[in-house]
């Protein structure tokens, strides 16, 4: 069941103009309420973090099964109308990939334009490799894409899975501009953990991540949003979704106080929010 959330631009009467205000604002004026479309806001700002460290993942993976002279049949996370071009520079791989001034459509949706320049060491033998990367004029789902993010990646054992598997610990700092014109900041480490599929390179489709960390975000009206990954979320690379089918995040801002529960493992954009002991349900799409 779908949700719509209005937002009453009048309140009728003078006792319900005090009532709105009384919900939104402290006495000395500060807003402290956590609104649905701040929440979407966020996770929309999520799903563009997410894609775009896929992406990073995908390319280094896909130089790393070349190295290794894998053969089969591959899938990448890339479309096909994706153009990459790769260049080996003392030691160092660069891998620019063009989405193109028209874009292209991921798997899960999502629209791309422009370039991601991704960087990394030629020496796949290390224990740890970092992943670089930067933008050029690269948009997500309409929303302009600024900064920089390195993603260092380790294959190792911990206490979610005792097999050693890959686990990426990312570094955030972007400038997010929607089209509207409204510039976001975010902040944070995210730890993605490679549960399932990182032994078939060749399909992407059965990749399964686990997600903890935390990060902040500055919203276009200097307020400061904060989350933190409470119970760890989970992505299931075949749902084509990029928001997470389980785990919860509790976010804050001004004093005031959120969660957020992606529910149970179905693959869906749906996820309850939870506000001052009242539940509802939002489609994180919208």
């Amino acid at each position: 069941m779908k949700t719509k959330f209005l937002l009453l631009s009048t309140c009728i009467t003078m006792s319900f103009l005090i009532s709105c205000n009384s919900d939104e604002k402290t006495n000395d004026g500060t807003e402290t309420a956590i609104t649905n479309e701040e929440i979407l806001k966020n996770s929309q700002i999520d799903a563009t973090v997410d894609d775009v460290t896929n992406i990073a993942e995908d390319q280094f993976s896909s130089q790393l099964n070349i190295a290794a002279k894998a053969s089969g049949p591959i899938k990448n996370f890339l479309p096909s109308c994706a153009t990459v071009t790769t260049v080996l520079t003392n030691n160092t791989w660069t891998k620019t990939v063009d989405f193109g001034v028209e874009g292209c459509t991921l798997n899960n949706g999502n629209t791309v334009k422009g370039k991601m320049v991704v960087s990394f060491s030629n020496d796949f033998n290390a224990s740890t490799q970092t992943i670089s990367y930067t933008f050029e004029g690269f948009y997500h789902n309409g929303r302009k894409l600024q900064g920089s993010k390195s993603i260092v990646r380790t294959i190792k054992e911990t206490s979610l899975l005792v097999t050693a598997h890959p686990v990426s610990t990312a570094s955030i700092d972007l400038t997010i501009t929607f089209d509207d014109g409204g510039v976001y900041t975010r902040k944070g480490t995210l730890i993605k953990e490679m549960t399932s599929g990182y032994d078939t390179w060749f399909d992407w489709d059965d990749n399964v991540f686990v997600v903890t960390g935390s990060g902040s975000t500055t919203f276009p009206n200097g307020d400061t949003f904060s989350a933190e990954i409470t119970t760890p979320l989970e992505f299931n690379a075949a749902c084509r979704k990029s928001f997470a089918v389980k785990g919860i995040v509790s976010v804050t801002k001004n004093g005031a106080s959120a969660t957020l529960d992606y529910g149970n493992g179905e693959c869906d954009t749906f996820a309850t929010v939870t506000k001052d002991g009242v539940t509802e349900e939002i489609d994180l799409k919208k």
